[in-house]
């Protein structure tokens, strides 16, 4: 919201500085983004007289302009402005000046013509867009004298930031609101207005004019009211410049006095020329399908029956809130005009703009929701300004089609409550001196009972319970003023979800694991997902992803791209699936939890590094999963590697995750380099992603046990077993034949060259046992390991190395 300080000060009735506004703005939760000093930026123009305009002699679209600028002879200056008149004033900038936008002014030669200067157009000056001609001045002004004095441009605009719930702060009285007590001061020239509204919940007429609301639901209340015999044409100086000011581009008198009113009240308006309404009917209905109106700015739209305008008797002429239509705007020809302020629901505005991709100043604040009780004093303040600046005579009664007349709604407040939230005790005087300033209306009740408050229609849509009173009242009273430890520290009594327990765990075993927690967007391209978003931020990411993996890598090329060779990172995050054929809801969510990871582990001068491999990822895997499935989940290799690599994976280098029923809840393994953009020294790369329960079970139920007093046995045996057969079957069945003595069972060497049979491989394993109470003997040792002997050659196939078959 650009915001004019001098407008400020109109409605304060005192001086203001900018630094303190924008310092007070930015405690109450507006801060002030940028501010700009128009009249530095003007510093170097005058105003200048034309004396003489004549045609170029060597180009057609070219003028040759006699100019004074006061400091002395006039001089030539060429101009490509076509609305220059001799006699006229105009904004000048001598040579050596410099322009807002930082261009110095050179004597130039143009088409062998001399020019000593500019004259500026709006656009060039700063103060609008319109650079169709130079800006002309109203008025006798000296030559030479400053056009900042002369326009009372010396001015500093304010771009503050507003939320999105704050619709009262699109105007400049909203924001001297949050700064004192405005006064909205009578325009000068102005008659005194006063309408006599004639009111009906659907349907009034007057003046020769019908005003129908077909659509109560999406406009609360509609007015309008008609001016007769106004004179079209350019707005003073003191409206054209207060409009320029804040970047708004004055048109004419009439659109100027609602463009005020906008910004000064936030309430849209708009102004038709009466002569153009066929039927002398307005009326407020939802489109019809395939409708098309042409805007004020030059474009078609084709409408649908969602969408609300405004129409005569015949067709719409206003896309309601937002735009009006070309034709029945006024123009210069105008002598009567219908002036129209409205209430409309905000959620239907938002919708139309969306479809129609339609911005403006009324759009923009309808759709953040506007005083739902100040139509009519909008209207007789607009037209105020017109009869001030257009003349005309004005009808004296109101059409007020109001089918939701406004309730203002009173929220009790209590006194303890307000202490109990901000730790501080409030006085109910205090509570009246912070909220009666921006518009609330409080009411005293018995002694000790609570403060009832009714809400202005400004602040309906945001104020509606008795903490967003308390909200307010410890914006107004400060944040700052709050002691640091306001109220003694009470711990929560409502645990967390199981689920982010799970994660909280998870992030400390990879942390701890050496990795960093990344985070990635869920919008990804569409052959990542098929959850389609209705309203996606870049159509390259028109879809929620279905594997967090993918956007993983990609952090991992950027990482290697830019000479990190040592990248691990994990992230826990939502997948996104479609389900085919369901209502409600149609989307699957999963949380997740994925990793990847190269390059050299434990960098260190000393030497003796070594990469990342298979088995570092087997072992964070194999603690993850257990982790978040219980101690039965496991790593099996990938069905697909026996037939080759799945998709994205290395073939032989594919894993999958199972919980305790065998069903695979994610994926892990060696990542196929040629997808990747990878740099030629990048070393493998590892990954692996899981899903996670949605209700895990996170009891921590931890048993302590003593430490073994007597000592284990180890046995080592050289194992001949088909490579068909996966290491955890025989370490499976080893474990179940071994019994109770049976500790640890690790393998520690793979052998399948010479001396080897074909289709075999000789796999060393190492079976540790021990007993709590005693020392075992070589019997039980042997005993036991002839068991587990027999049982790996039934059930796997094993033999001994060096035994006959």
């Amino acid at each position: 919201m650009k915001v004019s300080r001098r407008w400020l000060e109109s409605l304060l009735g005192t001086e203001l500085q900018t630094e303190e506004v924008s310092e007070r703005l930015a405690d109450l939760g507006f801060p002030v983004e940028s501010v700009v000093d128009v009249a530095e930026a003007l510093a170097d123009i005058v105003v200048a007289r034309v004396r003489e305009v004549r045609q170029h002699p060597n180009a057609d679209k070219l003028s040759l302009c006699t100019v004074d600028d006061g400091s002395g002879e006039p001089f030539q200056v060429v101009c490509g402005a076509p609305n220059v008149r001799a006699g006229g004033h105009y904004p000048f900038i001598p040579v050596g000046g410099v322009l807002p936008d930082g261009t110095k002014i050179r004597k130039a030669k143009l088409r062998g013509e001399v020019s000593n200067g500019m004259l500026c157009s709006a656009r060039e000056l700063g103060l609008g867009q319109d650079h169709a001609g130079i800006l002309a001045l109203d008025g006798d002004y000296e030559p030479g004298s400053s056009f900042v004095d002369a326009m009372a441009l010396g001015d500093e605009v304010l771009d503050v930031e507003v939320t999105a719930n704050r619709g009262d702060l699109l105007g400049h009285v909203g924001v001297a609101r949050e700064l004192g007590r405005p006064e909205i001061r009578p325009i000068p020239g102005a008659p005194e207005i006063r309408l006599e509204p004639i009111s009906d919940p659907r349907e009034v007429r007057t003046g020769g004019v019908t005003l129908v609301n077909d659509v109560p639901e999406l406009c609360g209340r509609f007015t309008g009211a008609i001016v007769r015999g106004v004179k079209v044409g350019p707005s003073p100086d003191w409206l054209q410049m207060r409009l320029r000011a804040i970047g708004a581009r004055p048109i004419n008198n009439v659109v100027d006095a609602t463009n005020w009113v906008l910004f000064e009240l936030g309430q849209p308006l708009h102004a038709y020329d009466l002569s153009k309404l066929r039927g002398s009917e307005v009326r407020i209905r939802m489109a019809r399908d395939g409708e098309t109106v042409r805007t004020l700015d030059e474009q078609e739209h084709e409408l649908d029956a969602s969408m609300l305008v405004i129409a005569d008797a015949e067709r719409t002429i206003d896309i309601a809130g937002i735009m009006g239509e070309l034709e029945t705007a006024v123009s210069d020809q105008t002598t009567d005009i219908f002036l129209e302020c409205a209430h409309f629901d905000p959620a239907s505005i938002r919708r139309t703009k969306k479809a129609l991709g339609i911005q403006s100043d009324a759009g923009y604040r309808f759709e953040r929701y506007v005083d739902a009780d100040g139509q009519a004093r909008a209207l007789e303040r607009c037209l105020e300004v017109i009869l001030a600046t257009a003349g005309g005579e004005l009808h004296p009664e109101m059409l007020d089609v109001h089918p939701r007349p406004f309730d203002p709604r009173t929220i009790e407040l209590g006194l303890d409550r307000v202490e109990r939230l901000l730790g501080v005790a409030f006085e109910t005087a205090t509570i009246i001196e912070l909220l009666e300033p921006l518009g609330f209306a409080c009411e005293v009740g018995a002694a000790g009972g609570p403060l009832r408050v009714t809400v202005p229609g400004w602040r309906a849509a945001d104020v509606t319970r008795p903490v967003d009173l308390i909200e307010e009242i410890a914006r107004r009273w400060g944040y700052g003023r709050f002691p640091e430890a306001a109220a003694a520290y009470r711990p929560g009594t409502v645990p967390d979800h199981p689920l982010f327990v799970l994660e909280d765990r998870i992030r400390d075993l990879l942390i701890g694991f050496g990795f960093f927690e990344a985070q990635t967007p869920t919008f990804v391209p569409e052959s990542e997902g098929e959850v389609r978003l209705s309203n996606p931020m870049s159509s390259e990411e028109p879809v929620l992803r279905r594997e967090i993996l993918p956007s993983l890598l990609r952090r991992l090329e950027y990482n290697l791209a830019r000479g990190l060779r040592e990248v691990a990172l994990f992230e826990l995050a939502t997948s996104f699936r479609a389900i085919p054929d369901c209502g409600d809801p149609p989307v699957a969510e999963e949380a997740r939890v994925a990793l990847v990871s190269t390059g050299p582990i434990g960098l260190h001068w000393s030497g003796g590094d070594r990469v990342v491999d298979v088995w570092d990822l087997k072992g964070w895997a194999e603690a993850l999963v257990r982790l978040a499935w219980g101690p039965g989940a496991a790593l099996r290799p990938g069905a697909s590697d026996r037939d080759g690599a799945r998709d994205g994976w290395r073939a032989g280098w594919y894993m999958e995750v199972v919980d305790e029923a065998g069903d695979v809840r994610g994926v892990a393994g060696q990542v196929e380099p040629s997808p990747l953009d990878l740099p030629p020294w990048a070393g493998a790369v590892f990954a692996l992603e899981v899903g996670l329960p949605a209700e895990p079970d996170v009891s921590d139920a931890r048993t302590a046990r003593a430490l073994p007093t007597h000592p284990g046995s180890d046995r080592d045996l050289a194992l001949l077993v088909p490579s068909d057969v996966a290491a955890a079957r025989i370490e499976a069945v080893a474990r179940e034949a071994g019994g109770a003595l049976l500790v640890d069972v690790t393998i520690f060497d793979r052998y399948d060259g010479e001396g080897v049979p074909e289709g075999m491989a000789s796999l060393g394993w190492r079976f540790r046992y021990q007993a709590a109470d005693r020392t075992l003997t070589d019997e039980e040792v042997d005993a036991a390991t002839a068991r587990i002997a027999a049982a790996l050659e039934e059930e796997c196939g094993a033999r001994i190395r060096g035994r006959d078959a």
